[in-house]
């Protein structure tokens, strides 16, 4: 064999391994199947990546009157009866104030190194103050910590998770600018009793919904409906907070405990509706804007609200007859104030809208949607989740980590990310196993393709909950729970087992095998596979090479 059929010898054999990479994965392959923008990506994330799961206290926690517990804004909401679907309530939900030992369990057997979970504020202060500490409220979230970190678990907790102590929102709740000190001593209180134990801290959990589905619309609690005017003094006064919280840790317990004070916001990705038309660009910024800029822009930028929210509120406030905008102002000293103080972005993400223009309306009663000029609305080709508003749609997390890593250039957590069922009992859960991996996958995008810096993925939700205005009619959980035994037992769904991989490969390691990919895999592209006619031309050249 002369040096031309060895050469031609030697690349037949390698076409077949050089070829099967070249056909891309697909986890949604019906729906999404842009090889540039859908292709799956195998990898693992940087090393000391942050895995995690997360939940809340009034969703989880039930015991709500036990122990000195005061009574929360949600135990109200929900026990009043019309305000939550089935009129169910907290009142017991997981009963995880009895089980945090199983599900510490649960965490622990799944390779968790983190958890997010929320302090109940009137648990630890039953009338919100500190004129009456309840020492059974925080010997439970020692409990907690101690037994996480028996279990080589880090906390990472949230110190507001939407029940405010129902006696602050009897005298005004958020929409009382007291509420900035009272709000402060909290704070301060968990910073001492358990700081040394928590080295990340969040603020706010998500605060446009405090804001707008609770003093807005009215659809959580504390079911007020004013979305013109209230939403903008409550969204005012937690920004407030949130700054003050912030510098009291950087000034006094930082250097002692050497943690990180960040907040956690929620957005869908917002898409223009026609990439190529500016309008929509504009508006799909905007819309952005009006939602993560309300909060980001004073913490993370100026601190000041995005210019775009101070125009347009300015200018339909005056069109409807207010003396002034019903935007509140900082004072040059405030907006230095809040400027800077996060040590980093939480990131809850679920879903994508598109959006375009809407007609300017200056019509009175004022209202948020109309200060924002912004249409959305979904593909109805989109998977839709066992939440109406959950479509499925992966990409959309990777375009929106972009969009604030080019807006605030800042580490990074996803704290929440995860996909409802039905309340039905269902362990082989296939719409969960696919999201988390496509969606996981889409982070691992973000930050290998486009450079953004993100630390830590939170699944949620560790356990099925109560799920706010829907009760128990929806199941975001890894593991069910039967909110029909007394006893709330835990079962792992196959989700569990998707997750815990991940985690234990950092990542996607690309496995070899000859048996079909399963339901929840990704499922190859449709393509026409050309290595058989290569291998065929290789063949005849080389039969036609050795007779002559």
């Amino acid at each position: 064999m002369d040096l031309l059929q060895m050469t031609l010898v030697f690349s037949c054999l390698l076409i077949p391994v050089i070829g099967l990479d070249e056909e891309p994965e697909f986890v949604y392959p019906d729906r999404f199947n842009d090889p540039e923008r859908d292709a799956f990506l195998y990898g693992t994330f940087p090393e000391g990546f942050i895995w995690s799961s997360a939940t809340s206290s009034y969703q989880i926690e039930g015991a709500w009157n036990e122990d000195g517990k005061g009574e929360s804004i949600w135990d109200r909401f929900s026990q009043e009866g019309g305000n939550v679907e089935n009129n169910d309530t907290g009142d017991v939900a997981c009963d995880s104030y009895h089980k945090y030992k199983e599900d510490v369990a649960l965490m622990k057997a799944m390779g968790l190194k983190y958890y997010r979970f929320s302090i109940s504020w009137p648990r630890v202060l039953p009338d919100g103050t500190l004129n009456n500490v309840n020492e059974a409220g925080i010997a439970y979230y020692n409990n907690l910590i101690d037994e996480l970190r028996l279990n080589d678990i880090t906390p990472m907790v949230t110190l507001y998770h939407w029940d405010l102590p129902q006696a602050l929102q009897d005298v005004g709740g958020w929409a009382n600018e007291t509420i900035i000190d009272h709000y402060n001593d909290y704070a301060e209180l968990c910073y001492q009793r358990f700081g040394s134990r928590v080295p990340f801290w969040i603020t706010f959990n998500e605060p446009w919904i405090v804001t707008l589905l609770g003093h807005g619309v009215g659809y959580f609690a504390p079911g007020i409906s004013e979305d013109g005017t209230t939403i903008y003094v409550v969204a005012h006064n937690i920004i407030k907070s949130h700054a003050r919280a912030w510098h009291t840790y950087n000034d006094t317990y930082r250097q002692l405990q050497n943690g990180q004070v960040g907040i956690t916001m929620n957005s869908d990705h917002v898409e223009p509706y026609d990439s190529t038309n500016q309008d929509h660009i504009d508006a799909a910024d905007r819309c952005l804007q009006f939602h993560f800029g309300w909060w980001a822009n004073p913490i993370f930028k100026n601190g000041d609200y995005p210019e775009v929210m101070k125009t347009s509120i300015a200018s339909k406030s005056a069109a409807q007859g207010f003396t002034k905008s019903r935007l509140p102002e900082f004072t040059e000293e405030e907006k230095e104030y809040n400027r800077g103080t996060a040590d980093f972005f939480g990131l809850n993400q679920y879903t994508t809208l598109y959006a375009n223009n809407t007609p300017d309306d200056e019509s009175n009663p004022p209202g948020y949607l109309k200060d924002r000029n912004v249409l959305t609305f979904v593909d109805e080709d989109w998977e839709t989740a066992g939440s109406s508003w959950l479509k499925i749609v992966p990409w959309g997390i990777r375009n929106i980590l972009k969009w604030i890593d080019s807006q605030y250039h800042v580490p990074i957590y996803v704290t929440e990310n995860g996909v409802s069922t039905h309340d039905v009992y269902e362990l082989d859960d296939v719409i969960r196993q696919k999201y988390y991996r496509a969606y996981i996958n889409e982070v691992l995008k973000a930050i290998k393709l486009d450079g953004v810096d993100v630390r830590g993925y939170t699944a949620w939700s560790l356990l099925d909950n109560f799920e706010w205005a829907s009760g128990y009619s929806e199941r975001f959980g890894m593991h069910y729970v039967d909110f029909n035994d007394p006893e709330r037992p835990r079962t792992a769904k196959e989700s569990v087992n998707v997750y815990s991989k991940i985690i234990a490969d950092n990542g996607f390691i690309k496995e070899v095998s000859t048996t079909p990919a399963t339901q929840y895999t990704t499922a190859s592209a449709p393509s026409i596979n050309i290595l058989s006619h290569i291998t065929c031309i290789c063949f005849c050249i080389l039969s036609n090479v050795w007779t002559q």
